[in-house]
């Protein structure tokens, strides 16, 4: 099946602006009539790089599960800057992105999902789907993502953000709280190609971890020669094929992700990680440099008896619970998908 799109109208945000002529795109595999699973999109990433993880020989077995794959608000497949004429677009959250999901699970026939799970970005859907339709899943499996973006977090993202927007000749005007720029215009050619350069190169050592660098593991993973040419076709090669704009609306939903900032948390985060009702399996890695095991920790704790912690023991860094480098990370994710799937009950919400 291709990528399909599900027309929402005018989707009013969280914020009360409106997505006008909003559209979320999404992918299926397996029959409808089988438990369903849900596997959002992560920061910049099309539907196609959630596959890696769907597969007869994996846990999401189309055999098994009616797995949905959706597209983030600004990845360029569901509405974004890129593909529509909203000027300036919105500020977006991950509530307004579960909430379109949920939206699309009603127009699926989905009633209820066996699981949630997601990586990055994804795992701060999965986490916000926990907290905003806590009866909705049995299984929730966040990895390498958080509830909330830490301040740390945050730091990382000004940096990347006013590397891109210094191309253009902008700055940011702080954390979640967008740029400064003088006139509303197109950004030229050479902007971008300067501005995805910095953001890539800067991105480059934060993706993965100081161990994946001492140990050249570009050289054997990705056949690179040295460093530079790893900078260029890697990470700059990944940033040039992405439109600023998404970029930066992306960067916003991840900066502001908060899962009390919501009706009936009000801030109260404590308070939103107790409401989750699904078996959650939380799995951070040990070397993940903006998702640290610690922050992992934390947000577990806060939970009830239904959650559990598992640490990747991997040097990838962010990138151990991402489109594979190496097949280790993988079978490691993979074994412990399985176990929660065949052991979780399925809960009787009717």
């Amino acid at each position: 099946m291709d990528v399909k799109t599900f027309s929402l109208g005018d989707f009013e945000l969280q914020n009360g602006k409106v997505l006008p002529d909003a559209v979320i795109a999404y992918k299926t595999f397996g029959e409808a009539g089988l438990p369903a699973v849900l596997y959002p999109s992560w920061f910049s990433g099309a539907i196609s790089d959630n596959e890696w993880l769907v597969g007869k020989d994996k846990t999401l077995d189309p055999g098994r599960y009616f797995i949905i794959i959706t597209a983030l608000f600004g990845n360029g497949q569901s509405t974004s800057p890129s593909n529509s004429d909203i000027s300036p677009f919105p500020d977006v959250s991950f509530y307004d992105n579960v909430r379109a999901q949920h939206q699309l699970m009603g127009h699926l026939g989905v009633k209820h999902l066996r699981a949630v799970l997601g990586w990055s970005m994804g795992a701060a859907q999965t986490f916000q789907w926990a907290t905003q339709y806590p009866d909705f899943m049995d299984i929730c499996v966040p990895f390498c993502g958080s509830a909330k973006t830490s301040l740390h977090n945050q730091v990382f993202l000004e940096g990347v953000k006013s590397a891109l927007l210094a191309a253009k000749g902008c700055t940011s005007a702080g954390s979640i709280q967008g740029r400064v720029e003088t006139t509303d215009r197109k950004w030229t050619e050479k902007e971008k190609d300067v501005g995805l350069k910095a953001f890539g190169r800067g991105y480059a050592g934060w993706g993965f971890s100081q161990a994946f660098y001492r140990h050249e593991l570009f050289k054997k993973h990705y056949g690179a020669a040295d460093l530079e040419e790893f900078m260029k076709s890697f990470w700059e090669k990944w940033a040039l094929s992405k439109d600023p704009e998404n970029l930066l609306v992306m960067l916003h939903t991840w900066q502001a992700g908060d899962v009390s900032r919501q009706e009936p948390y009000n801030g109260d985060f404590e308070k939103a990680m107790k409401a989750i009702k699904a078996r959650i399996l939380v799995l951070p890695s040990k070397t993940d440099l903006y998702f640290p095991p610690e922050d992992s920790e934390y947000e577990v704790q806060c939970m009830g008896d239904n959650a559990s912690l598992d640490v990747y023991p991997s040097i990838w860094g962010h990138w151990a619970g991402g489109p594979p480098g190496n097949m280790e990370d993988v079978k490691w994710l993979d074994e412990r998908l399985r176990k929660v799937f065949d052991e979780a009950p399925r809960r009787d919400v009717s």
